[in-house]
């Protein structure tokens, strides 16, 4: 949600953020429906006025012993115009509201410009290809090799998408698990595990619905959704409350399975563990102070860089463009991990700065001092990493003539060997 001031005095500023992000957005019908609502509230005000000053009038009148019928009639009529316009603000706030809930986050001065993936700007990278001597194979022909993937039985019993890890790949995947809870620790982060479903509430609060709900399972009969990642529900934790100023930034660093359809993925991303229905993440979430949420990003896409470098993964990252984050998002880094087997770069990680836009929605405010004036809190999400995609990265830029794979050394204290 944005600031409405900024919608009232800023239209041009909002005309052109939506011309940036390439969406389609009827802003003139929402700055219509904000003068109505607006001067539906004055006329109901004014009326109000009137109604009170009309039963004080009745009231004397009817203490002199006057005939007070004319003015009650007057005053019924008030009363039912006020209740024609209750049903009116209704009618224009649910509008509004609709609308104020799926117009896009302003962009970060610092973002480029564009309406796709082409104008994203690489900003580093990191580690060198590996150069193979031999064939090299995709991560699905590894692991089936080793007796240690099952898509076809996974799909028999759940659809596509789905999988059995067994053996080493589940203790490779829990040994993933463990260094970057280290990491995230060691980085000064608290520890969280989320519900690991969320009312609609809660996930319209942390996403534009209409976007999302697509993209996630929902509960039958229940007001309730699977999480498609813990970002939302961390997100909306603090929802209503107003927290002390001397307690942020609060960094969470989230472990918990992710649920999504991820419907229309095509191509290579079909195969293996790369692109699936149920996958583990631990997230990095950070509430922070306006003045310091440029800052908190670099970092949390710097813990996210570490995590890839001490695995040894050749990675880049890059800054996206305005036409391709996501609507919630102000400023966004992807981290895209070198895959052997498709020859090119693909995206492991994301880091976003959302500023005020999902703490106006979920009303997360701070304050310094008792009866200070409240300002919103500014939050960030990042991957720190997604469990299967790395395996992937692992075991592609791992393997050996052979057809086995190197852990890396980082892995090892985990894992307890150097070979699968």
């Amino acid at each position: 949600m944005l600031d409405p001031k900024i919608i009232r005095d800023e239209p041009d500023r909002i005309k052109q953020m939506l011309k940036d992000r390439a969406v389609e957005f009827d802003f003139e019908k929402m700055l219509e429906l904000d003068k109505k609502r607006r001067d539906v509230m004055f006329q109901t005000d004014e009326l109000r006025q009137k109604r009170n000053e009309m039963s004080i009038k009745i009231g004397s009148e009817k203490k002199a012993g006057n005939d007070a019928s004319g003015l009650l009639q007057k005053m019924g009529e008030i009363s039912k115009k006020l209740d024609d316009l209750e049903i009116l603000r209704k009618s224009v706030e649910e509008d509004f509201h609709k609308l104020s809930f799926s117009i896009p986050n302003l962009i970060h001065e610092s973002v480029p410009k564009g309406s796709d993936e082409s104008f994203n700007k690489q900003v580093r990278i990191w580690g060198e290809i590996p150069k193979f001597d031999f064939d090299i194979k995709g991560h699905e022909e590894i692991a089936e090799s080793l007796g240690l993937l099952d898509i076809e039985r996974a799909s028999k019993i759940a659809g596509s998408r789905f999988y059995f890890l067994k053996g080493d790949l589940v203790r490779l995947a829990q040994a993933v698990t463990s260094f970057a809870m280290d990491l995230l620790i060691e980085k000064e982060y608290q520890l969280i595990q989320p519900p690991y479903m969320i009312n609609r509430e809660s996930m319209e609060g942390a996403v534009i619905a209409e976007d999302f709900e697509d993209v996630i399972y929902k509960v039958d009969a229940e007001n309730l959704f699977l999480i498609g990642t813990s970002e939302h529900a961390i997100a909306s934790m603090y929802t209503d409350e107003v927290l002390d100023g001397k307690t942020l930034p609060q960094r969470f660093g989230s472990i918990s399975p992710c649920f999504r359809k991820e419907a229309g993925a095509h191509g290579k991303d079909q195969k293996g563990i790369f692109r699936v229905h149920q996958f583990e993440k631990l997230e990095q979430f950070v509430f922070a102070k306006p003045e310091n949420s440029v800052e908190e990003q670099e970092k949390m896409i710097r813990y996210a860089e570490e995590f890839f470098q001490r695995l040894n993964i050749p990675h880049k990252v890059v800054l996206l463009s305005s036409g391709d984050m996501g609507k919630v998002a102000a400023k966004t880094y992807d981290i895209e991990a070198w895959m052997p087997s498709q020859n090119a770069y693909r995206e492991v990680c994301s880091v976003s700065n959302c500023m005020d836009f999902q703490a106006r929605r979920l009303k997360i405010r701070f304050r310094d001092k008792t009866n200070e004036k409240t300002q919103y809190v500014h939050t960030l999400n990042g991957t720190l990493v997604a469990i299967e995609r790395t395996l992937v990265a692992i075991l592609e830029n791992n393997q050996t003539e052979d057809g086995h794979v190197e852990v890396p050394k980082v892995l090892q204290k985990y894992f307890g060997d150097n070979l699968i």
